[in-house]
């Protein structure tokens, strides 16, 4: 469980969270938990975000998990944690599209369909008629693999249909999954491109003398044996019309897309790195925004005040076009002499400027146009108006 806390302190911080985790001695939750504070705590996100942190490197779930938590942070939960996981998620997404750090199987599942898919003739791999046989905890990984590349038809071939009617409820609509009977598992292999085994048999389901039964097909019949011990004969492979992947080809393709993989979780850190810079200059921007509205509100007013003072004087002959065009001049204005100060108040990644100058051009603009009087003005207008 992660808690993210905006706190004016680190002590006010940890005091919230142990008031916030109610029934729990604190003795008891300071065995178990690590803190980091500030651009740690950032870059520990992103990394979440990007993948890095998690046992498969790069995995998708991680990234749509901190999507959910954005959209729950969408009213009520200020800037400044709402802003970290929007740019959380940008770091992520950079970190898998610019280094591929989510792609080549890292599992031996999705391995055998990547190498399968391979193996096909190009564009194929829709119109392939696929054979899973086993409905175990693989062969349930495999056919959802298949799935996640788009294989929209399938034979299972299993010893209960109850376990392929599990399977199907949790596949997408519009994917069709033909469940056969085990003594139909050789008539079904010989009207398959490719099949893949994952059952705990103890002798091979496919011997030489099976697969020579089998009608001639148009490229050489794969099968992809992910079983201990094997599903598929050794002697099957003998013949020119099978192709056979086991479990140790398998690993092979795994342990080289893990070790590529590590290799670019080191490029995907310079991201996380610029992303966590970019958002500690966003945060640290926020520090300009009461500032900004003051300006706004006081350029506003004085703009307000000398449309009306212009209305009263010359306003009684114009229409309703002419006095919305003066309306519009007059913001448009104002817009372009605030376009520099408001520019000089900026510290995030659309500015090159350090911080310690945009708060000396802060404090600056609040001296020039005395924006603690105005501040002070607008709270006497208030009580004023409330009287």
């Amino acid at each position: 469980v992660y808690i993210y806390v905006l706190a004016l302190s680190h002590h006010r911080g940890v005091r919230e969270v142990t008031l916030w985790i109610s029934g729990i001695p604190v003795s008891d939750i300071c065995k178990h938990w690590f803190m980091l504070y500030n651009k740690d705590a950032t870059q520990h996100l992103f990394e979440v975000s990007a993948g890095l942190d998690s046992l498969v490197l790069g995995e998708g779930q991680i990234l749509s998990q901190v999507k959910q938590v954005r959209e729950k942070l969408r009213n009520g939960f200020g800037m400044v944690i709402p802003g970290l996981f929007e740019k959380a998620i940008t770091a992520g997404k950079r970190a898998r599209a610019e280094t591929g750090i989510a792609s080549g199987a890292v599992s031996v599942s999705s391995a055998a369909v990547e190498l399968a898919l391979t193996k096909l003739p190009p564009g194929s791999a829709s119109s392939a008629t696929m054979l899973v046989v086993g409905a175990g905890k693989m062969g349930k990984l495999v056919i959802k693999h298949l799935v996640a590349k788009g294989c929209t038809r399938m034979v299972v071939v299993n010893r209960s249909q109850e376990r392929v009617a599990a399977i199907q409820e949790e596949i997408p609509s519009g994917v069709e999954i033909i469940y056969k009977p085990l003594d139909e598992m050789l008539a079904c292999a010989g009207e398959a491109n490719v099949i893949f085994t994952s059952t705990a048999s103890e002798t091979p389901l496919f011997l030489k003398e099976h697969v020579e039964s089998f009608p001639l097909p148009a490229d050489a019949r794969l099968f992809v044996d992910i079983s201990v011990p094997r599903n598929v004969g050794s002697c099957v492979a003998e013949l020119d019309s099978a192709r056979v992947c086991n479990v140790d080809d398998l690993k092979e393709v795994v342990a080289a897309n893990k070790e590529d993989r590590a290799r670019k979780a080191m490029e995907a850190q310079d991201i996380i790195i610029e992303e966590s810079k970019k958002f500690e200059a966003w945060r640290d921007s926020l520090q300009t925004v009461p500032t900004i509205k003051k300006l706004r509100r006081k350029t506003d007013r004085i703009r307000a005040d000398s449309v009306v003072k212009f209305m009263s004087k010359y306003g009684k002959d114009m229409d309703k076009k002419t006095k919305e065009a003066v309306e519009d001049l007059t913001r448009a204005m104002v817009n372009k002499i605030l376009h520099g100060p408001m520019k000089h108040l900026r510290c995030d990644d659309t500015e090159n400027r350090p911080l310690p100058e945009t708060l000396e051009n802060m404090e600056a603009l609040n001296r020039m146009f005395e924006l603690e009087l105005e501040l002070l003005e607008e709270k006497i207008r208030a009580k004023m108006d409330q009287k």
